[in-house]
């Protein structure tokens, strides 16, 4: 059996019943929230196997999502780097902007299942807060998203959709004022009312049974890539390419091809560079611990608190990962890499002038590594889950990039 092979099953075996993919995952949870959280994986379980639930989800993504979402190859692109062709998974077109809205209908689904009124969640780069938003304007449910400050600045677009789709924004003004701590905030405001709200968390963390429902729910993606790219060029592609923050997007695009010859790349965020707090690159800094009811690895220091964190982008910067990527990676399947700040702004302006697609900055970090290793490869092709759209980030951008010409 060869080193692919072996994860053939990976999706029927991880995890298992307690949430563990190997040693990492469970639930670590406050008494008061365990039943709470059991009754989520009860509920999901009875309903994942339903085949009126399943019908319903496709039509959703079908007729309101815009799936499937194409896959497109970058000609010119490809051509400026002299090396291997690169092709990009449009979740951009999903309907949002974002890949984020694959999971957000699906926490929509099972809230309404069971007869809860209030999605609470929290959101880095205002993406999963647009897409809660939307789940719950289209269900008839009340919304709430607790944002950094920071991030709430940063990402003044997505706050105005999310109020005009009728969500409250929940401004976090402790800590660093970013993503960890609005998971933090959300986790205070479940706890208070968990009897009539579900929790949807925006990533493929926390505690069971959320990194199996987020995978289930986004590996669509990579579902549909593997069949798109096939069709158009008749084998699969040499490798496949994400962006790595906890980690949704990219395991929805990874996990279909486990089992495939093909190299996997997860790209975090190196930011400024190695020193703490200038980066949120947890797989090649961090260690084993416990953080949001979860055992994965994580930035901390010598007490096991989480190290400040940063990225450029906002929806990159937490300091852990899903425990499923954590554990892909001690098993060597999945090359964890990175990009900094620097390399993500460049790919973000030369995808916008040579192809025509503003990408994310989160989704850039996965197109940086992508043109440095078509130059490496210098034959073969590359798969990009390219996220998410970049509207939100245009304005943050220019005001300290400028026009971009210092990159093309």
């Amino acid at each position: 059996m060869n080193k692919y092979q072996q994860f053939s099953n990976h999706l029927k075996e991880m995890p298992d019943e307690k949430g563990y993919f190997g040693k990492y995952g469970g639930a670590y949870l406050p008494p008061e929230l365990v039943a709470a959280f059991e009754e989520i994986a009860t509920a999901y379980q009875t309903i994942c196997h339903s085949a009126q639930f399943i019908n319903e989800l496709r039509r959703i993504r079908k007729e309101f999502q815009g799936r499937p979402t194409p896959v497109y190859h970058c000609e010119r692109l490809s051509r400026l780097n002299g090396g291997a062709q690169i092709y990009l998974k449009r979740e951009d077109l999903n309907h949002t902007g974002a890949h984020k809205l694959n999971h957000c209908m699906g926490e929509g689904l099972l809230a309404k299942f069971l007869g809860k009124k209030r999605l609470i969640a929290e959101t880095g780069a205002g993406q999963h807060g647009v897409a809660l938003a939307t789940a719950a304007a289209f269900f008839g449910l009340e919304c709430e998203i607790h944002m950094g400050e920071v991030d709430i600045a940063k990402q003044a677009p997505n706050v105005a959709r999310m109020k005009v789709l009728g969500a409250k924004v929940v401004p976090v003004t402790f800590g660093l004022k970013t993503l960890k701590e609005a998971v933090d905030s959300a986790f205070i405001s479940y706890a208070e009312n968990y009897k009539d709200s579900i929790y949807c968390i925006g990533s493929a963390v926390g505690p069971h049974p959320f990194p199996l429902m987020v995978r289930d729910f986004q590996k669509v993606i990579g579902i549909e890539a593997r069949e798109q790219f096939f069709d158009m060029v008749g084998e699969m592609p040499d490798a496949v390419c994400a962006c790595v923050g906890g980690g949704s997007n990219s395991i929805g695009m990874f996990t279909p091809f486990v089992g495939d010859p093909v190299e996997i790349y997860g790209v975090e965020p190196l930011g400024r560079g190695e020193k703490v707090g200038d980066h949120a690159a947890s797989m090649r800094f961090g260690s084993e611990g416990v953080m949001h009811g979860f055992n994965s690895i994580m930035l901390q220091d010598k007490k096991g608190e989480p190290l400040p964190v940063y990225s450029i982008a906002s929806g990159l910067d937490y300091p852990s990962v899903g425990p499923e990527h954590a554990y892909l990676h001690d098993s060597g399947r999945i090359h964890y890499v990175y990009a900094t700040d620097e390399q993500a702004v460049e790919a973000f302006y030369k995808l916008s002038r040579y192809e025509g697609i503003i990408p994310a900055l989160e989704s850039s970090h996965a197109v940086a590594y992508a043109m440095q290793l078509a130059r490496e490869m210098k034959t073969g092709s590359i798969l990009v889950n390219l996220s998410g759209r970049g509207d939100k980030d245009i304005d943050y951008v220019i005001e300290r990039y400028g026009d971009g010409k210092q990159y093309l």
